[in-house]
């Protein structure tokens, strides 16, 4: 049967979240991913309804010139750094994000850094594989920072610190925290946290993980002074956002000693990583991966897809996407380019 309206997925997806989709739009996959201009994103967005598209494809006012047909853009992340929100809003486009879904996933895989950063787990595949084991190692080789009964630092914490700050309770760690404005009471007796000031944060974590949104004023947020700030014996996680941290004090500071190890999955610029970080052998360094399970990425997409339906006309959210960045468009304040 045809269908009245029509969606492009700008990269492949899990086959039964496309059927739940196909049961109502017409569907134009990707067959694999693709790195695209500005030019073909805007030829590919004019000749549909609506478009679910990755962290790497920047929906902006010059991509959404002179589309009058396109209607909602859901985004694969709970990020959205590449969406335009004023331009999508003044074109009258609903966005919507993946929020919550990928929160435990994304809290395990810091701990993952964590962990293989501050036990030299990386560094010492690297060596086993080599074929350098052949017994004889010192007593002090291979040395690391304890986790257990430190304290655990997080710079933003909302859900997905939170989830961080739970899992701390098990290692016996005193987590501390610090954001514009303090938790509610309740939330920090859960995740038995203490608010503290940047500079406190900064000077008294024995490992500390980076949680908070990538905008304007928290570009650079962990930079050379916040750095020397730190414990030399302190292990830095990066889960948020590149951008955050300056990729090339960071690698000076884990060069020369002044930081024992960090545990990054984002960069400035990715794909592209600063050459020093990747000859570093106390930088863990894995590829913007925190929320890749089989689990969490099908809810994305899953979401994504229920997001774009909803904002279409369809299902039993039918105009409500649920997942909404810019409900003023509902209120029809949005114009058109």
């Amino acid at each position: 049967m045809s269908k009245s309206q029509s969606v492009w997925v700008s990269r492949p997806l899990f086959p039964e979240v496309l059927a739940s989709l196909a049961q109502y739009v017409d569907v134009r996959t990707e067959a694999k991913e693709t790195k695209r201009t500005p030019e073909q994103l805007h030829k590919k967005l004019a000749e549909v309804d609506g478009a679910i598209v990755g962290l790497s494809d920047r929906i902006d006012a010059g991509v959404l010139a002179g589309n009058r047909r396109l209607r909602a853009i859901a985004n694969l992340g709970v990020g959205y750094n590449n969406l335009d929100l004023p331009a999508l809003t003044a074109a009258g486009v609903l966005a919507t994000n993946t929020p919550d879904v990928l929160t435990q996933t994304t809290a395990d895989y810091a701990w993952a850094l964590l962990l293989a950063a501050a036990r030299r787990v990386s560094s010492a595949e690297r060596w086993l594989r080599a074929g350098r084991w052949r017994g004889g190692m010192r007593f002090d080789d291979w040395l690391g920072v304890d986790v257990h009964g430190k304290t655990l630092g997080i710079f933003g914490m909302g859900r997905i610190g939170q989830a961080v700050a739970r899992r701390a309770i098990g290692f016996d760690m005193h987590v501390i925290y610090h954001n514009r404005s303090r938790l509610p009471e309740a939330v920090e007796h859960e995740c038995r946290a203490i608010w503290v000031d940047k500079a406190e944060l900064l000077q008294r974590s024995d490992h500390l993980v980076l949680v908070l949104p990538y905008n304007a004023q928290n570009h650079h947020a962990i930079g050379a002074d916040e750095l020397a700030h730190m414990k030399p014996t302190a292990v830095l996680v990066n889960i948020a956002r590149g951008g955050i941290v300056d990729d090339a004090a960071l690698a000076a500071a884990l060069r020369e000693g002044r930081l024992a190890a960090a545990g990054l999955d984002v960069f400035e610029g990715e794909p592209s990583v600063h050459s020093a970080l990747r000859e570093l052998e106390n930088a863990v360094l894995s590829p913007h991966i925190a929320s890749a399970s089989a689990d969490t990425r099908r809810a994305m997409a899953q979401l994504a897809a229920d997001n774009m339906l909803a904002a279409l006309g369809y299902g039993p959210s039918a105009g409500h996407p649920p997942s909404l960045l810019n409900p003023q468009v509902l209120g029809g304040r949005g114009g058109e380019t």
